[in-house]
């Protein structure tokens, strides 16, 4: 910017040379307007207006203006008894022309001038407005760089491209795009635009792969060769910020290359709105070049004020112009910007009073006559009554927020299709991208989020529908360039062959299979990275692609963190993470194994529940089961046997009682889970392989002192080293399998390695290999996988993952997977220890079970004792016949018979009792009809 500010001052003090003599013979003439000392409002005021009249924003903006002048003067309420006079000059589309203009426009000593048009020129003028505290407000200038604090006397009455730019990367993004090229006028808004364009697509994880600048008035024939450059790269979306007096050349240049074909996307700012805007009704030959370009427009209200200027403009006879672009719009908002702002000046007592600036002083002899330049004394009151003016206008709420850029800044997102332009959506800094008018979402809290971002659909170049992928392979002739590790051991998953393409194995069936689901062809060549004598270093491989030494890396490459910071990997095609491997040995088998699936506490409490549910089973048939009476010695037995016999469900008594059938089938039950449990674990107890070594898991590794084996070429070794850390001296590489299991065989005693840290899949390999000799304790301590890498933002990452995804839904992920990796299984055996079987895993079976004979036993006794008191003889019969000569000897007396009468009773079988009862029942009725009679009166 020092330097943009002496390039300026250098081109001021060469106009001063031409310009001033004229005003020196002006001033002669007396036509010069002196300092003005009156304190009284003044009736006329002069506002300066400098841009291109004969450009397709100039031919717009000129007869807004005109008519914003008139509308401010009309209007009573703004401005009373002051008129505003109009000063216009042509800046003819030169920085040099335009400076002359702006020094003879501050001749007239104007309160404020609006334009220019142009960014480059607005760069020059504001040292000019800055020097004499003009404030200089711009409808057209949209460079961002113009509102920083070097130029405290601009405004920009328009908005900023800085918004513009954001609203580019928002729309790159919506569309997963992560490139694009950008082809721009190499001039300060150009130049400046695309800068803010690169630092937004930044924040997205996008990029500009290529800048495309070409000079202000450049020939059509560079036009084309730099477009026939930026053809052969592979991104295939171009934003183009160009001027509107020009930029519909690049497509018709564009079109001869055919590149507004399928697959192509083009971007325009807002000058081809304003292009096609001003053009209506727009030749059908240019709406076919067009076809399913985007672009973008200001966004302004769609009021009722707004169609009504509109209709009002076309109405004019000698009007340049067909029709009216938005810019348009922003100048007649100027105007009123201005006259508002100087209404509230006024008000507040400012004087609009000029005075000559005293370091402006010719020396020397100059002939430069500086002392003519004059400053405006309340200039920089004026400039804080135009910021702080607030007012709704043509284009939509006219305010200005703390870095002077317009509030709430919007666009339209157009789709130019068919004979016309179409809106599929809006963009404001509020909310981002909506399909809902921005005035609409300011009335909502802001949303931003991904997932709110919504357009309508588009047709794009080649009347598709389809979105375009936006990038191609370049067309340089160079395949993909693919490093594969050149491995020495398990060469299953990735390995070199004689045959084409060079390589073979489980990770390039992977890669050839996602590549042939693209709906691109992908030219590659695959190149092996190492010497070939040993495993290559991992993270040099990755350190290769990111320096763009290759362009990808296919192979057994694991997704650390370390990597990701500079490359993109795609989905992971195969888990992975870190195991610790140990050797194991057979064991002997013991004769007393057949007592191991069980613990001491469970063996008792089998044995004690067996003869307790026969017991109770025994009680519940005695009665009415003749397979349960008997002398004592059998009903022993029958208890023993019967016990013991339901463990192989070969009892021969049955059951007829339905207390008795009850208890049965629910120990039969427990016992079937306790046969079923004991076979299962006693088969895993003579199977069962043992430790070799006393490892557990990592946590052993990390507290021990011992040598650890580790592959060649892993990231095992920097994760142990700095993540766990284990002293390096420790760490122990080994070269290929026949390494690992010599060196595990050995131990640490015999100078091999205690255990070996590697990733699992090499490990499942090693041990279906070894049938089994080895197996991994504890768990995986990372939690990582394999994956295809590539140079960072490549839109094959995204690609790939996708046809990973599919690969894995239809099942051809898992057949390579069969076809390359299946072995035989090691599954992991627990240790004898483990596999005992403790009460706590049978206990609620066994409540069940003692339960339920419980309560059959109290319905059993209820049963009893209900039958027993209709048994048991009346008292008055007993005392008559057994009497005793004293009363405590009787009592003994009638205890005793009382329960050797109860066993009695309950050792009776069933029908016995019944029958008894039915003739005790009998005899009752009859007792008691005699006694009716004899009592009855003769």
């Amino acid at each position: 910017m020092d330097g943009k500010m002496f390039v300026g001052r250098v081109l001021l003090v060469s106009v001063f040379c031409l310009w001033i003599p004229s005003l020196v013979v002006e001033g002669r003439n007396g036509t010069t307007i002196t300092n003005s000392t009156n304190s009284s409002t003044p009736r006329v005021l002069r506002v300066g207006a400098l841009f291109t009249l004969n450009s397709i924003i100039g031919r717009s903006a000129k007869p807004a203006l005109m008519a914003a002048f008139d509308d401010v003067n009309d209007n009573s309420n703004v401005l009373p008894g002051v008129k505003l006079e109009v000063v216009l000059h042509d800046t003819n589309c030169s920085g040099f022309v335009g400076t002359m203009e702006a020094l003879q426009l501050m001749e007239d000593e104007v309160v404020a001038a609006i334009g220019p048009q142009s960014s480059g020129i607005a760069h020059v003028i504001s040292h000019v407005v800055n020097e004499l505290h003009v404030p200089l407000v711009s409808f057209g200038a949209t460079d961002p760089s113009l509102s920083s604090l070097q130029y405290p006397y601009f405004v920009r009455s328009t908005q900023s491209d800085y918004y513009q730019m954001y609203a580019i990367a928002d729309l790159v993004d919506y569309y997963r795009w992560r490139e694009v090229i950008a082809i721009y006028v190499d001039d300060d808004n150009g130049r400046n635009g695309i800068s803010v364009l690169g630092d937004a697509l930044a924040k997205k994880r996008a990029k500009i792969s290529y800048k495309a600048p070409f000079p202000p008035g450049a020939l059509k024939k560079d036009i084309s060769d730099l477009l026939n450059g930026v053809n052969l790269m592979e991104s295939r979306v171009f934003v183009l910020h160009v001027n509107p007096d020009n930029g519909l050349n690049i497509f018709s240049l564009a079109e001869k290359l055919g590149m507004m074909n399928s697959g192509y996307v083009w971007i325009a700012t807002d000058w081809l709105a304003s292009a096609l805007d001003s053009l209506e009704p727009v030749d059908p030959k240019t709406m076919n070049l067009l076809q399913g370009v985007l672009a973008l427009r200001h966004h302004t209200p769609d009021t009722n004020e707004k169609k009504s200027f509109l209709s009002r403009m076309k109405r004019l006879k000698d009007k340049e112009t067909p029709s009216f672009n938005s810019y348009a719009l922003y100048a007649y908002d100027s105007v009123w910007l201005v006259a508002r702002a100087l209404d509230a000046f006024l008000k507040e007592g400012g004087m609009v009073s000029f005075s000559s600036d005293p370091k402006l002083r010719d020396t020397n002899g100059s002939m430069l006559h500086l002392e003519s330049l004059r400053i405006f004394g309340d200039g920089a009151k004026f400039l804080e009554a135009i910021l702080r003016t607030n007012f709704t206008g043509l284009t939509g709420e006219v305010q200005f927020d703390l870095e002077k850029n317009r509030m709430h800044p919007a666009y339209d997102i157009l789709n130019i299709g068919g004979s016309g332009m179409r809106r599929i959506g809006y963009w404001s800094n509020y909310s981002g991208l909506s399909v809902v008018a921005p005035e609409i979402l300011y009335k909502k809290p802001p949303n931003t989020s991904t997932s709110s971002q919504q357009l309508y659909s588009v047709i794009w170049p080649g009347e598709t529908t389809n979105k375009p992928r936006g990038w191609v392979f370049p067309n340089n002739g160079r395949p993909l360039r693919i490093a594969v590790p050149n491995r020495v051991s398990y060469l299953e998953f990735v390995s070199k062959d004689k045959n084409p393409p060079g390589v073979r194995g489980y990770c390039i069936d992977v890669f050839e299979a996602a590549i042939n689901l693209l709906p691109y062809p992908v030219p590659r060549k695959y190149i092996l990275f190492g010497p070939g004598d040993r495993n290559p270093s991992y993270d040099d491989l990755a350190s290769q692609v990111a320096l763009n030494n290759f362009d990808a890396a296919v192979g057994d490459v694991t997704i650390v963190p370390n990597r990701t910071r500079f490359l993109d990997f795609t989905q992971p095609y195969m888990e992975s993470g870190l195991v610790v491997v140990v050797p194991v040995k057979e064991i002997k088998s013991s004769p007393w194994s057949f007592l191991k699936p069980f613990t001491a506490q469970m063996w008792c409490v089998t044995g004690a529940f067996f003869i307790f549910v026969g017991t109770v089973v025994w009680i519940l048939e005695h009665r009415h089961n003749p397979e349960f009476r008997g002398r004592p010695k059998k009903q022993l037995m029958t208890v023993c046997w019967f016990s013991f016999s339901t463990m192989f469900f070969s009892h021969r008594e049955n059951t007829v009682s339905g207390l008795g059938r009850l208890v049965l089938i629910i120990w039969l039950f427990v016992v079937l889970i306790i046969n079923s449990s004991y076979t299962a674990s006693l088969t895993s107890i003579l199977t069962v392989q043992q430790l070799s070594s006393q490892i557990e898991g990592i946590d052993s590794l990390i507290s021990g002192t011992q040598p650890i084996g580790i592959q060649e070429g892993s990231f095992a070794r920097k994760y142990l080293t700095e993540e766990l850390n284990i002293q390096p001296s420790r760490i122990v590489t080994l070269k290929n399998m026949e390494a690992y299991i010599d060196a595990l065989e050995r131990g640490p005693k015999d100078g091999g390695v205690v255990a070996v840290v590697d990733e699992l899949p090499y490990i499942e390999i090693l041990m279906s290999s070894t049938n089994c000799k080895f197996r991994t304790v504890g768990q995986e301590f990372t939690k990582s996988g394999w994956g295809f890498a590539f140079q960072r933002d490549s839109p094959l990452a995204v690609d790939m993952s996708t046809a990973i995804l599919q690969l894995s839904e239809n099942g051809d992920l898992q057949k390579i997977h069969d076809k390359w990796l299946l072995k035989h299984d090691c599954s992991v055996q627990d240790n004898v220890d483990s596999n005992e079987l403790s009460l706590s895993s049978f206990w609620g079976l066994f409540l069940i079970c003692g339960i339920a004979c419980v309560l059959s036993l109290i319905a059993f006794s209820i049963k009893v004792f209900c039958q027993y008191n209709k048994f048991n003889p009346e008292p008055e019969q007993d005392d008559q016949e057994i009497s005793p000569t004293r009363p405590k000897d009787k009592r003994l007396f009638r205890s005793t018979t009382s329960f050797r009468e109860l066993m009695y009773f309950v050792d009776k079988k069933e029908k016995e009792i019944k029958e008894i009862l039915r003739q005790k029942s009998k005899k009752r009725r009859r007792s008691l009809s005699s006694d009716g009679q004899s009592s009855s009166p003769i």
